[in-house]
């Protein structure tokens, strides 16, 4: 909240009145579970089903991220999240020489077949709901979790779970893309007809607002770019011949919880408010489930100070209860330490036990929208979906969201806010504790987790291995298949499949589809 003298406002620019009355509110709000939903996708809400506690994880080698996902599954998680080191996301082998120093670093390294087994072992895959955050090669890391399901002998049909596979926010907030924008929406439809056929349990995309905040986003911004996209990939879906009733049930969105608690509990509730009206709409959506946006939680990142770390675990609190209050399906809590390293395992367990305390404790679980009718909440719903509408229809003008990508509008006005942010923290008008107000001299010890030097070392062997051992006739001829298919029309899921069968990398692969599309320069 930015304060100058008697005036107080979000960091969206809405004004925040001294006190809000009945004046303020809608007449009669709907029941959860009912068009708009606005106060929920379920009519019972947590009562029915708690969200699932989805800790992030992912770090050095297969084997040790193996070995956190037992340990947060042994302390009471009830769903895997995966995240990939920076190679891995930008389709490149560990042993490629553009990847080293940074194999392990950000999440785990997977160049193949051989590191997912490792990954996932031990861990029934048709017993549990996994989240992927992947993007430019998103397919091949679904198809990868479809063939170890296979070897376990998990039908396709059985399995849950999430892949992020949103190409359109690493354009305008991220940066991790591959290939140009039109053949990159192309591999994101290919996957939801081939889950839609193959793996009709699993949701096909995770539209992201989480990192479009982390760039520097408002609230608004927030809400309404992540929607412009959302309908980037329901108009390329429906071009590709699928029915908004049928993929729509299958998508899901991830949004940022930040600080300002009363802000994000009525972000949360406009945007599914905002996405029922698209479906139904713009889309002819009549298929309930296709209408009701689901959404994945995770607290901001940006938020946590190196300074006085362990101010940190109170903002996870808060950022972790706007989420609950606005009705997330699933989330993370990040460790307080994630400003200086990745996260400790005490850390992590601290960000695990926030949720259950949340859950079991604060009465999260008790009852459907609490905050909903509370004069403020309201007010700040409307606002929030006037604002995001205003921008999507800006979006709209430019030619819809690809458009306004491709000419730099949405990634100029998400700078600008940052901008504006930072000067307002380093003028004082918004107070960071422990950064600009209440500050100390002398810093806290803690203690940082370590990457293991030997990790690098370990993965690189086994690329080399699965080189060595494998048919290279045969992963010739498959990555050969990849790259006719690549040049038409067919579903390209099916042949990266099959190269990945014959033990290809991703890196192959991607090279292959870097070679018919080229590569994509802002």
């Amino acid at each position: 909240m930015a304060t100058t003298g008697d005036e107080r406002t979000t960091e969206s620019g809405i004004p925040i009145k001294p006190v809000y009355t009945a004046g303020d509110t809608p007449d009669a709000l709907e029941l959860p579970g009912e068009f708009p939903f606005t106060r929920g996708p379920y009519p019972d809400m947590y009562r029915g089903r708690p969200w699932t506690i989805r800790q992030y994880a992912g770090f050095a080698s297969a084997e040790e991220t193996n070995a956190r996902f037992r340990y947060l599954l042994d302390h009471g998680q009830t769903g895997l999240s995966v995240a990939f080191d920076l190679p891995t996301q930008l389709g490149y082998d560990s042993d490629d020489p553009r990847s080293e120093g940074e194999v392990g670093r950000t999440g785990v390294a997977i160049d193949s077949i051989a590191d997912m087994e490792l990954l996932l072992d031990g861990i029934p895959l048709a017993d549990v709901s996994t989240s992927m955050t992947i993007n430019a090669p998103a397919a091949l890391l679904l198809l990868l979790y479809e063939l170890v399901a296979e070897e376990q002998g998990a039908a396709p049909d059985r399995l849950r779970g999430t892949v992020q596979n949103d190409i359109l926010k690493e354009y305008c907030a991220r940066g991790n893309y591959i290939f140009p924008p039109r053949p990159s929406m192309r591999l994101t439809t290919d996957l939801f007809a081939y889950c839609a056929e193959r793996i009709p349990r699993w949701n096909t995309i995770s539209i992201s607002g989480y990192h479009i905040r982390e760039a520097g986003s408002t609230a608004v911004q927030e809400l309404a770019f992540t929607l412009a996209n959302g309908i980037a990939y329901a108009d390329a879906a429906v071009a590709a011949g699928l029915s908004p009733d049928d993929f729509g049930e299958r998508l899901s969105f991830f949004f940022n919880a930040h600080n300002h608690f009363f802000q994000e509990v009525a972000k949360f509730r406009a945007a599914r408010r905002l996405w029922a009206s698209i479906m139904r709409d713009r889309f002819g959506a009549t298929n309930e489930r296709a209408q009701a946006l689901r959404f994945h939680a995770q607290t901001g990142g940006s938020t946590l100070t190196a300074q006085q770390p362990e101010n940190n675990i109170v903002r996870v609190a808060i950022q972790a209860l706007s989420a609950v209050a606005g009705g997330a399906q699933s989330i993370h809590t990040n460790g307080f330490d994630e400003a200086l390293a990745l996260p400790t395992e005490r850390s992590a367990k601290i960000a695990l036990r926030t949720q259950q305390i949340v859950a079991h404790e604060g009465g999260g679980t008790d009852t459907a929208d609490p905050l909903g009718g509370a004069y403020f909440i309201e007010a700040l719903t409307d606002e929030l979906e006037a604002g995001a509408r205003e921008l999507i229809e800006r979006i709209d003008d430019l030619g819809g969201s690809v458009a306004a990508i491709e000419r730099g509008w949405i990634q100029s006005e998400i700078e600008e806010s940052a901008y504006r942010y930072t000067s307002e923290i380093e003028a004082g008008e918004r107070v960071i504790v422990g950064v600009n107000r209440f500050a100390e001299e002398e810093r806290e010890p803690i203690e940082l987790y370590r990457l293991d030097p030997e990790a690098e070392r370990r993965q690189l062997e086994r690329t080399a291995r699965v080189r060595a051992e494998r048919s290279t006739e045969d992963v010739e001829r498959k990555l050969g298949e990849v790259k006719r298919v690549a040049a038409g029309e067919e579903n390209l899921l099916v042949p990266m499949r099959e190269a990945l069968r014959a033990r290809a990398t991703i890196g192959e692969i991607c090279n292959a589809l870097r070679d018919e599309w080229g590569m994509y320069d802002s």
